[in-house]
């Protein structure tokens, strides 16, 4: 059931824009794991990846690419406040 797909992205999608915020709040990347992250987003990839091989292209793709993209906008954040960290 698409449902449980659907709320399963909301619920992830909701967080990540709060980790984002908190990343550029704080400018650090305490607390944050980049292999978490690279984890997260290899599953994105493959989500939608199964999405468009099954032929099941649907607005739920939408919310798997809108969570892809905040989650490596988080990543790319966390080098941007790695390298800062380096430099301080």
């Amino acid at each position: 059931m698409k449902i449980f797909e659907i709320v399963m992205l909301i619920c992830f999608g909701l967080s990540w824009p709060i980790s984002v915020y908190q990343s550029i709040k704080t400018k650090s990347t305490k607390g944050k794991s980049v292999f978490f992250i690279f984890a997260v987003i290899i599953g994105y990839v493959s989500g939608i990846i199964g999405k468009v091989v099954n032929g099941d292209v649907n607005y739920v793709l939408v919310l798997y690419c809108i969570n892809l993209a905040v989650v490596t906008a988080d990543l790319a954040i966390y080098y941007v406040n790695k390298k800062r960290e380096s430099i301080a």
